[in-house]
């Protein structure tokens, strides 16, 4: 029978690469499983975190090896390239660190000493394996599960894409689901035997057959089929495929499936079940402070715990695969999953074949999740031009693959704003989904919703989605949140605007907000806290819920609830100030110190309340039987702490100068870019940052940046360059103050 050994604990662990160890290093640096050697420079914004070879090291002790007839050493995530050796023999290498992948090791565990396993891990920059260019830290180490794996000499497959050696598709014909399993076997001997077993989930039998083992596949079919049925009710049932040989089990794989049936439909959106089933949801990260992608399961299901507490009923799993346990709460809690592969940003014709690698293992190893739909093929590719022949011929030809390995699911590509809707490479998915920040990074927020109509329009057959939408929050606060100011107050209104565009446009098959969780990146520099991304609707440590989170709440859970917003702005200097609340119950009553100041009434579940701010207010609000506290205090001047006062260089509002009829830091890039003079001023600067001359702006890139001060896009672009100090600044504003306006 199958064993299988974990081999987390006491690694020794080294980062001289300079050669492959021949013993435990001494002295022994030990770690246990799983593991990232990234978990603080990975997230310090510092942009200088370690990317290079480790090692890891293990003596394994004879008795500890499992007895099998075939032995296999199964890495569930070692990022980004890996190399395994046994007693100084390099075994097998392995270009991708998401997915997991099998080694056989029988040959070089026989014997009867203590034999030393090496595992040299590399997420160093490279030109061929996927992702290099991309908003989040690319952690290294083995951070996930090491086990051994003991079968005897015929058993299920395990060297095919570290996939599970079974695959299940149930499809639907009315009520009843007719069910088709294979499974891949290795040496099978005459005479041996497969028995399959379809379990409900309750246990009870539904189907089963016994035939010969040389007959790989059974077909049966489950009468009134329960269905799965996304958050509403996500039943699943258990395929089991036992090898035996003479009436004895030899082997024995299994694998849960969903029967369910969906469309995505180009004017309905997303059908599941012969239902309108909107999809709207998330995008997840895998990464906490302090852990890096090195997470546990509790990790994992507090994550799920906190995306259905939201209501969301899909999640975007960005922009990798992600770990099987995930998977299977998705299946468990009934979400609807966008899967994908790290093609992100920047074709490389030299990554080619890690794209097909990649995306083979995510379909071998995840295609009995009924929680998946759709198979992602890039994310943003056309970032940095999107006509090179040889990203259309890779992409086609990766379209095909997944087409080929699964029939059963379409395709689905993310697309950035500035990727032109009349681009050819938008034709190429089965489906389709925008990246839009306007209101965030350029435009205004009431830009989405038309531009939106406007491909609805022109491409009335292509579904469309959002697969990433957001702004910044941290703990700063004011009562006039503008763009670009990284206020909790700001993201809270930005996303009561986004839901109001698109959560009334049936059309729209999926929207998935960027993101459930702030995560790692070591490059941004923004927003006061640097290393991270903090357009999560939960901090990176997930101890608390910003504004926007009860926002996204109040429309999609059934859980009754109320929400005071403002609670880390307590300290308030107008008279009157606009407190909001948010709930899904449909009457909201506001005391302010125990007197009632107002009830109102609002299907769209945010409520504006006007309120006297004299000395300290206690206030309540009531809706229902729920109710929700919190406090404000009338102060003479404004608390800084609330501010942000550095922006990239320290550089406050009073160091900027203006002169009449002339351009500052603080007018918009796009205007400053249509001045002749303007123009050769500011590309100057951008390109100390980017080490040369900048290249010329297209109509694209101005058109990104039309709202956008200069201040705020140089300190956006310095997330990833050489950002100007503040002498730079200042003497790009003296310069700008002596060019009229156009």
């Amino acid at each position: 029978m199958r064993e299988i050994v974990s081999l987390n604990r006491k690694w020794a662990f080294t980062m001289d690469g300079s050669a492959v160890p021949a013993d435990v290093p001494s002295p022994a640096y030990y770690v246990n499983l799983p593991h990232t050697w990234n978990a603080i420079d990975g997230q310090d914004g510092g942009n200088d975190y370690y990317r290079g070879l480790c090692y890891y090291v293990k003596r394994l002790e004879r008795e500890d090896i499992p007895e099998g007839e075939r032995l296999f050493l199964e890495l569930r995530g070692a990022n980004s390239s890996a190399d395994v050796y046994v007693d100084g023999r390099h075994l097998a290498h392995h270009d991708g660190g998401y997915s997991t992948w099998r080694v056989d090791v029988t040959q070089a565990l026989a014997g009867t000493g203590d034999p030393l396993l090496v595992v040299g891990v590399d997420n160093a920059p490279n030109e061929t394996v996927y992702p290099q260019m991309a908003d989040f830290t690319f952690y290294g180490g083995l951070y996930r599960d090491v086990n051994l794996i003991a079968v005897p000499e015929s058993h299920f497959d395990l060297s095919y894409c570290g996939g599970p050696g079974i695959a299940v598709t149930p499809t639907m014909e009315g009520d009843d689901a007719a069910v088709r399993v294979q499974v891949w076997l290795t040496d099978v001997a005459p005479g041996q035997k497969l028995r399959f077993i379809l379990r409900d989930a309750g246990g009870e039998i539904v189907a089963e057959a016994t035939q010969d083992a040389a007959q790989t596949a059974f077909e049966t079919r489950i009468a009134n089929a329960h269905r799965w049925n996304g958050r509403k009710d996500p039943y699943l049932y258990t395929a089991e495929a036992a090898l035996l040989s003479g009436g004895e089990e030899l082997d024995r794989v299994s694998a849960r499936f969903g029967c369910r049936s969906y469309a995505i439909d180009a004017e309905r959106g997303f059908i599941l079940n012969g239902e309108a089933y909107p999809l709207r949801g998330v995008s997840r990260h895998q990464d906490r402070w302090g852990i890096g992608n090195a997470l546990l399961p509790e990790h994992h299901v507090e994550d799920m715990d906190l995306i259905c507490e939201l209501g969301a009923n899909t999640i975007r799993l960005a922009h990798y695969q992600h770990d099987q346990l995930f998977y299977d709460l998705c299946d468990e809690r009934g979400m609807v999953v966008w899967a994908e592969i790290p093609y992100i940003s920047r074709h490389m014709p030299g990554g080619t074949e890690n794209t097909f690698s990649q995306m083979r293992e995510l379909i071998a190893q995840n295609y009995n999740h009924p929680s998946i739909v759709v198979w992602g093929l890039s994310n943003e590719i056309t970032m940095h031009g999107g006509n090179d022949p040889t990203l259309l011929e890779n992409h086609r030809a990766l379209n095909d693959l997944c087409h080929q390995l699964d029939p059963t699911r379409p395709t689905v590509m993310a697309f950035v704003s500035m990727c032109d809707m009349h681009e050819p490479i938008v034709q190429i998915p089965d489906v389709v989904s925008y990246n839009h920040y306007f209101g965030w990074y350029g435009g205004d927020t009431s830009m989405n919703g038309p531009w939106l109509d406007k491909f609805h329009a022109e491409f009335p057959k292509i579904p469309l989605g959002v697969s990433e939408y957001g702004c910044e929050g941290l703990n700063w606060h004011t009562s006039d949140p503008v763009q670009g100011d990284y206020t909790e107050e700001y993201q809270a209104y930005y996303h009561e605007e986004l839901i109001k565009q698109l959560y009334t446009r049936p059309y729209l098959w999926a929207t998935h907000v960027w993101n459930m969780f702030d995560f790692g990146a070591d490059a941004r520099a923004e927003g006061g806290e640097n290393g991270q991304n903090h357009k999560g609707l939960v901090t990176f440590d997930r101890k608390y819920k910003k504004d926007a989170f009860y926002a996204y709440k109040a429309w999609l859970s059934d859980e009754p609830f109320v929400h005071i917003c403002g609670k880390r702005y307590i300290d308030r200097v107008e008279p009157v100030t606009r407190v909001t609340v948010y709930s899904n119950q449909p009457r909201v009553e506001l005391l302010a110190n125990g007197r009632s100041l107002d009830k109102q009434e609002s299907d769209v579940h945010f409520f504006y309340f006007d309120v006297p701010n004299e000395g300290e207010t206690a206030l309540t609000a009531v809706a229902g039987d729920c109710r929700d506290e919190s406090r404000i205090r009338r102060v003479e001047t404004f608390n800084p702490a609330y501010r942000l006062r550095e922006r990239g260089a320290v550089l406050n509002w009073f160091d900027i100068t203006h002169a009449d009829g002339c351009y500052s830091l603080e007018d918009k890039a796009g205007d400053v870019l249509r001045s002749p003079e303007g123009r050769e001023a500011l590309l100057e600067v951008i390109g100390t940052m980017g080490g040369g001359k900048a290249a010329e702006p297209d109509d694209k890139m101005i058109a990104m940046m039309s709202s956008m001060t200069v201040l705020r896009a140089i300190n956006l672009m310095g997330a990833v360059g050489k950002r100007p100090d503040k002498e730079a600044l200042l003497a790009l504003n003296k310069r700008l103050n002596g060019i009229r306006k156009v």
